[in-house]
């Protein structure tokens, strides 16, 4: 039995085995290297053999039953070594296999091709609404280059309330920022919005009716990125309450949607951070998901970014409305606007930084304020004129209240008697604008005190004046060394000054007029009774200085002696101002306000650089 289980197992490796030669010189040698071997299984190997290798001139695999029946110790190397014809049959059987590997690799790929294919969506040249059904839904806005009017109706977001004017089951077309989308299944949600406040809830479901059309939405939504620009028709659907957005009672369902501007995938910061308050990030950073804190330097280097939020957008509004609001007070009292040169041949203020360039083989300076052609305006019998342009001032201050460059907002008159006139148009002016930030702006106000908290500014309603003397009684009682009494005030100094001002007479806004004389400068008119003295003021928001300004020297002999006193050297320019007055001028006065400023300490912020669009600093000249 025990041999018969042998003969059984080489059987059936026969059975199995491959055509090769190789494969069964092995079975056979294999076979002669047992203790019994068969003459009748020897046989039938051999012949097998024979077949498989053939005997034409084919020596080297002559069957040799001697060198079979040799000892089973034989190195491998006696094992006969398969021809040529053998090692094409291999080859060709690998040939074989590669191929048929190709095309089934070539099958996938044309498969995925057409998947693709039929998942490709088209960009989208939107000419016009009437050929609309013959567009794709879906699908990138060819760039827009003005190729034809579109004939499309786009509503704001902020009008879609309005069911008299956009019912429900109506359908709007609306542009704007794709806040934030969330694909999930067979849905998706989008918030768009726009003018940085305004935003609303559209939504898209899996149609059953159309399961090829709704992958294809459903794939292109997946492709849109946070704060591109699309275009979205959607038909409005009611009873709703979004309470993150804007508009909160309807929603769009959307019906086409494309993109017109592709935001980058990775963003410098999201604007939702940028958009949170201080106390909300640092309340955050107890819990197990804190709330990242941006810094200033990295608003500023994208402030592009940062101005889309909410709040920051409605600054650069309220910065807009200060300069209306300005121009409207002074258009009805009488003024008109100027535009003075910016590239002048001298500095405009004594003691201020000024930026050189050249001028075709001379320096020039860049403007530090209007002031010498505000008042040369007069002497051209303007009687009442403002300005409202940028001021360049080379001072290394690295504040939070200073910019080298910044907007004016100026004004110079010519007055009867006394200075007091011009500071009742300047204190009418300003009430025209704290009071028309509130009442015409309150929605803005309102949205930048969510992220930046202030009170509303408090102010009186005639000129609230404070004489340099009973300021520095005030700063005394405070505990400030105020020396002579004949120094500048420091920023401490004047937030003292305010909060005892607010104080006593519930104001946040007041003036300081009769400053010492040796610290305005050379044009600035000397008090009648005590010419240590001036007839110069200015004026503060919550204790900070946001205008300068002074009855000015008319007089040509006096300003002459007021620049031998402080040692300046009139040039060219100073030569023409001086002309103008030697030919008669009316006695004037006028002030230099800080726009950045106003809206800096109207609005209580923490850093000028916040109410600047693209701030200008010692240490930034970009973007």
């Amino acid at each position: 039995m025990h041999i018969i289980g042998k003969y059984f197992s080489l059987a059936i490796a026969i059975m199995f085995a491959r055509t090769s030669s190789s494969f069964i010189s092995t079975l056979t040698n294999h076979a002669f290297r047992r203790s019994t071997v068969n003459p009748a299984l020897l046989s039938g190997l051999t012949n097998l053999r024979t077949k498989q290798v053939g005997t034409k001139n084919n020596s080297d695999y002559h069957v040799n039953s001697k060198h079979w029946m040799s000892d089973s110790t034989s190195s491998s190397s006696n094992v006969p070594v398969p021809t040529d014809d053998v090692q094409a049959a291999r080859e060709a059987r690998k040939a074989e296999k590669e191929r048929q590997k190709a095309e089934n690799k070539a099958k996938q790929e044309e498969k995925l091709a057409q998947e693709v294919e039929a998942n490709r969506i088209e960009n989208v040249t939107y000419l016009s609404f009437d050929e609309q059904e013959n567009y794709n839904k879906m699908g990138d806005m060819t760039l827009v280059m003005s190729r034809s009017r579109t004939n499309r109706q786009f509503t704001d977001i902020a009008d879609l309330e309005d069911s008299e004017k956009y019912p429900i089951g109506s359908k709007v077309w609306v542009r704007g920022r794709l806040q934030s989308i969330r694909v999930k299944g067979g849905s998706c949600f989008i918030v768009l919005r726009q003018n940085s406040f305004h935003t609303v809830q559209a939504l898209f479901f899996k149609d059953k009716e159309d399961p090829d059309g709704s992958k294809k939405m459903l794939n292109y939504l997946k492709t849109l990125t946070v704060e591109s620009i699309v275009d979205l028709e959607g038909r409005i659907v009611g009873d709703a309450n979004v309470k993150s957005c804007s508009v909160q009672t309807i929603e769009l369902s959307i019906e086409r949607i494309h993109a017109v501007s592709k935001a980058q995938p990775q963003l410098p910061f999201l604007v939702e951070d940028a958009a949170r308050s201080e106390a909300e990030v640092e309340a955050s950073q107890s819990t197990d998901r804190p709330f990242p804190r941006l810094g200033q330097e990295l608003r500023l280097d994208n402030r592009w970014m940062d101005l889309r939020t909410p709040a920051n957008n409605a600054i650069m509004r309220i910065q807009s409305a200060v300069c209306q609001l300005f121009r409207e007070s002074l258009y009805s009292q009488g003024f008109m606007e100027i535009h003075t040169p910016k590239l002048i041949a001298g500095e405009s203020e004594s003691g201020a930084g000024v930026f050189t360039t050249d001028y075709f083989g001379t320096t020039a300076c860049l403007a530090q304020s209007p002031q010498l052609y505000k008042q040369m305006a007069i002497s051209a019998d303007m009687e009442r004129v403002f300005e409202i342009g940028p001021v360049f001032r080379a001072e290394n201050s690295n504040t939070r209240r200073h910019l080298c460059e910044f907007t004016g907002l100026d004004l110079e008159m010519a007055i009867k008697d006394h200075y007091m006139e011009t500071l009742e148009v300047i204190h009418k002016c300003f009430v025209h604008i704290f009071t028309g930030l509130e009442q015409r702006y309150a929605k803005e106000l309102s949205v930048i005190r969510e992220q930046y908290h202030s009170e509303p500014l408090t102010f009186t309603e005639e000129p609230c004046v404070v004489h340099w003397p009973d300021a520095q009684e005030i700063l005394k009682e405070k505990g400030f060394d105020v020396g002579d009494g004949m120094g500048d005030l420091n920023g401490a100094m004047e937030l003292a000054l305010g909060e005892a001002v607010k104080e006593k007479y519930g104001t946040d806004f007041f003036m300081l007029d009769k400053y010492p004389s040796q610290i305005r400068p050379f044009y600035t008119m000397p008090d009648p009774v005590d010419d240590r003295f001036s007839n110069s003021y200015d004026m503060f928001i919550r204790g900070l200085e946001i205008c300068s300004g002074a009855q000015r020297c008319h007089d040509p002999e006096l300003v002459q002696q007021m620049l031998a006193k402080k040692g300046i050297e009139p040039g060219e320019g100073l030569k023409s101002y001086i002309s103008s007055f030697q030919d008669g001028v009316s006695p004037h006065a006028g002030a230099g306000i800080g726009l950045e400023r106003v809206v800096f300490l109207y609005l209580g912020l923490d850093n000028v650089r916040k109410a600047s669009m693209f701030p200008r600093d010692p240490n930034r000249c970009t973007p």
